[in-house]
């Protein structure tokens, strides 16, 4: 019972924090908001029993990424442009994606049922046969490096490209040649001094 209530209770704090992101247009609140759902989300996952998963969760959601994208408001404005579009489509797309995909629920198993087909097929071999065939005690340490091998190599693949595409971003081009930030120039002495030149030049 204290369980479904701490669900629930983050549910609701987890959708209240998303309308809010919705709603605002400074960009610094939205940040900050985005950390604070991922916060919920890793609480979320403790109380799921998903450990591993909180820490990742808390990690790179509310840490690195909340950091990446302060970063990133230094180069670009504070408040988020008022849309000139209509919101219906974009609110059509994700009602249907969200309805679909409460609907796929259906048909799985019940949370924590033990005649699911992953209890019943594919955690007994784990638990069961991982040493003899990988070498490893930890289970988990085989299943992330040798049964989902490519899998796990996927994932840091995916995390290195973006952490390169984010570096790429933040280092590269500054100023009037990323089209950002407009700083006062001073063409209009070099053209001062061009004139002088050339008056100079012409007496």
């Amino acid at each position: 019972m204290i369980i479904t209530l701490i669900n629930i209770t983050l549910l609701t704090f987890m959708g209240a924090t998303a309308i809010a992101i919705l709603r605002l247009r400074s960009l610094f609140a939205v940040v900050m908001l985005s950390g604070i759902y991922s916060l919920l989300a890793a609480s979320m996952f403790v109380a799921l029993d998903a450990v591993d998963v909180a820490f990742t969760e808390a990690a790179v959601g509310a840490g690195i990424s909340t950091v990446l994208m302060i970063a990133v408001l230094a180069l670009t404005g504070e408040r988020e442009r008022t849309p000139t579009h209509t919101p219906l489509l974009p609110l059509a797309v994700v009602v249907l994606t969200g309805a679909a995909l409460v609907y796929a629920t259906f048909d799985m198993p019940a949370f924590g049922d033990a005649n699911a087909p992953v209890h019943l097929h594919v955690a007994p071999r784990y638990l069961n046969e991982s040493f003899a065939e990988v070498g490893l005690p930890n289970v988990v340490t085989s299943v992330l490096a040798s049964y989902r091998g490519y899998d796990t190599l996927g994932e840091v693949t995916v995390i290195f490209t973006a952490g390169v595409a984010v570096m790429l971003l933040l280092g590269g081009r500054k100023g009037d040649d990323a089209g950002i930030k407009h700083e006062p120039s001073d063409n209009s002495d070099h053209d001062d001094d061009g004139g002088d030149g050339d008056d100079g030049g012409a007496a």
